[in-house]
């Protein structure tokens, strides 16, 4: 890992061990209680209804220490994710990956090839604002749900659905 490694001095790298420790199971839970996980799950197959595309969203309090302690950047554990569940592995290279890291307060969403060739960065970015500030706010609920519908606009204009399909990966989001 070490080519991975971020340049935190020993005290930044401590604080944000400390800060992973701290986070807790009940923070998540109050973050993202029952109701809003299914209503992403709702949300989610509702808009996979409509595209060609397979959504995924994993919650997750902290990293596990030794990554915060070799530095793994939330980017890094967005796509380890996207590999670890097989977001990558869908029929038309359409999957997206929403991460929350609780712990860091940001937000990662990673893309498959297929969809990457045709949206930017910029626009991720935004979608990930979209939760990044409602979470500020402490609305968990609706910025989560507003980001869900912002992937599932792009991927309906993208890769509209083609007639029925079978559903490649579960609707239900994912707490770690």
């Amino acid at each position: 890992m070490a080519d991975h490694m971020t340049h935190e001095s020993f005290g930044q790298r401590f604080k944000r061990v400390v800060r992973h420790w701290s986070s807790s199971k009940a923070d998540a839970q109050r973050a993202f209680p029952e109701s809003t996980l299914a209503a992403a799950a709702q949300a989610i197959t509702a808009g996979e209804q409509t595209h060609r595309g397979e959504v995924r969203f994993i919650v997750e309090k902290s990293l596990p220490t030794d990554e915060v302690w070799d530095g793994v950047t939330n980017r890094q554990r967005a796509l380890a994710l996207f590999a670890d569940y097989g977001v990558w592995d869908t029929e038309d290279n359409c999957g997206v990956l929403i991460y929350v890291n609780l712990a860091e307060h940001k937000v990662d969403i990673v893309a498959d090839r297929g969809i990457d060739r045709k949206i930017d960065e910029a626009t991720w970015q935004a979608i990930c604002r979209t939760m990044t500030d409602g979470f500020k706010r402490g609305d968990f609920h609706g910025a989560t749900l507003a980001a869900i519908e912002q992937v599932n606009a792009l991927l309906r204009t993208h890769f509209p659905a083609e007639g029925v399909r079978p559903n490649e990966l579960p609707d239900k989001p994912i707490m770690l």
